[in-house]
């Protein structure tokens, strides 16, 4: 019987209909380290996998084929041994041989895990999986592979945009992202952990939605306490997770630690030119290959603001733990009781807890969209920063939700830790935002003023007639519709 795996239901919905079908598949499946890529895969198709193996990081091909040979002999050789094979065409072989027994009598998945550690230099297993796939395992109806990686860009690369024998033969891929405060809620739920709103926000904001981080929190404890535990003591299980989290992941880690540290110096965001001059990086290629894999993992996130081209992308940090870490965590090393509840008292907590919120909800729009009644309306969610105007005039918008139904949201984001009151000055700053969208972008369509706020808005003679919607934390945690 398969474990309970919580959440991911667009996941399981999509790994039932790939194992139902009449077809061979091959199922690439990647994502950040700790994000629940191999508990998802071995535990939702426990009962369906005869094969598994995991890559080894940083050995020889000669120990990789011993352990590749040994999980054969354990997994369909009855515990027969096996003689070691002398290379990667020669193992599959003897793969393909135990498998073709087993395919005539039911559906098969094999699981290859931790992928890009299997391709050691001058290994070819590379090759040797094209030539599996493409001349045996592509024909068996019966088979499903799943290959998985940490290293999500190298599986962008080597794997999804293959210009060789694997070129355009992944029949389906599962991007698998962060749980969502949904989800996030389910899991602590599942773990007998039952906090409000508030806190799973503040934890969140932390440490993302990472299942691994999140399975460490036990039931009892505040999200100042959890927090104070796992970051800000020697033991806490996110005490060194920081630089060992991008060695894992990145072979040259420092040029992609450099980036992460520069964004989250710019919490409003660096372009390409900028993050280029920055961290004095190379204006090739390979700054490109840089970008990508910290996108790809999920550690950066590239907007468009709205009006602008492709070219004008802003890069801003999105990995709560990341960010979380380089604001706090970095500079306070010296383990000292009770420094986290110190420092949510200072002004450097009420920034990035702002920053960091507004992240949260950048990531949950399909939430927001919900609440607004506009989910199935199609729109473009981008970014807004004014152009040069009158020094200390300028104006940017958190998120723009721009609709085919001829109208726009301009949505404002504020944590606070009660209802949110708006003032006369904030007013009159946000009237001044809407009238700069207008006149800048020199749009026809209808401006909706949006407050997503922690705690509902207080109505007052400021909001009333201003502030068109407003959106409280709870219409975050929603389960949308698959």
């Amino acid at each position: 019987m398969e474990k309970i795996v919580v959440g991911r239901d667009e996941q399981k919905l999509l790994l039932n209909t790939i194992i139902a079908t009449d077809n061979a598949n091959l199922v690439t499946v990647y994502g950040r380290r700790r994000v629940g890529k191999t508990y998802l895969i071995r535990n939702y198709l426990q009962s369906k996998i005869c094969f598994d193996f995991t890559g080894i990081h940083h050995v020889t091909t000669s120990i990789q084929l011993e352990k590749f040979t040994k999980n054969v002999s354990e997994q369909l050789n009855k515990k027969k041994p096996l003689t070691t094979a002398q290379n990667w065409f020669d193992a599959l072989t003897t793969l393909q041989r135990l498998l073709t027994p087993l395919l005539r009598k039911k559906k098969q998945v094999i699981f290859f895990d931790e992928f890009p550690w299997i391709q050691t230099p001058k290994s070819n297993f590379l090759a040797a999986f094209e030539n599996f796939w493409n001349t045996w395992a592509s024909h068996q109806t019966n088979l499903t592979v799943i290959i998985c990686g940490s290293s999500a860009g190298w599986m962008i690369k080597n794997v999804l945009r293959n210009k060789g024998g694997l070129h355009n033969r992944v029949t389906h891929k599962i991007a698998l992202q962060p749980f969502s405060l949904y989800e996030t809620e389910q899991y602590l739920h599942y773990k007998k952990v039952y906090l409000n709103h508030y806190q799973i926000i503040q934890l969140y904001m932390t440490m993302g939605g990472i299942p691994h981080y999140l399975q460490h929190i036990q039931p009892g404890f505040s999200a100042t306490q959890i927090i104070e535990q796992a970051c800000f003591t020697k033991t806490g299980f996110l005490y060194n997770e920081f630089i060992d989290l991008y060695k894992s992941l990145f072979d040259d880690a420092n040029r992609h630690i450099s980036v992460v540290k520069a964004l989250a110096q710019k919490p409003s965001g660096l372009t390409r030119t900028q993050l280029i001059k920055t961290c004095k990086l190379q204006s090739g290629g390979s700054t490109t290959i840089l970008l990508d894999e910290l996108s790809s993992s999920g550690f950066i996130t590239p907007y468009v603001p709205m009006g602008r081209q492709v070219k004008d992308a802003i890069y801003k940090l999105t990995d709560e733990f990341s960010l979380f870490y380089l604001k706090f965590m970095e500079s306070n090393r010296v383990v000292s009781k009770n420094i986290w509840q110190k420092l949510s008292d200072t002004p450097s907590y009420k920034s990035w807890s702002g920053l960091a919120f507004e992240s949260i909800c950048l990531k949950h729009v399909d939430a927001i969209k919900n609440s607004l009644g506009i989910a199935g309306i199609y729109a473009e969610n981008s970014i807004w920063r004014s152009k040069n105007v009158i020094k200390g005039n300028a104006a940017q918008v958190d998120l723009v939700i721009n609709r085919r139904d001829n109208c726009i949201n301009l949505c404002e984001i504020k944590f606070y830790e009660n209802d949110f009151s708006i003032d006369k000055k904030y007013a009159t700053e946000l009237r001044n935002k809407k009238l700069q969208f207008k006149e800048q972008l020199k749009t026809k369509k209808h401006l909706f003023i949006t407050l997503i706020s922690t705690y509902p808005l207080v109505q007052n003679i400021n909001s009333i007639g201003l502030v068109d919607h407003s959106i409280a934390m709870d219409k975050l945690f929603v389960k949308l519709s698959l």
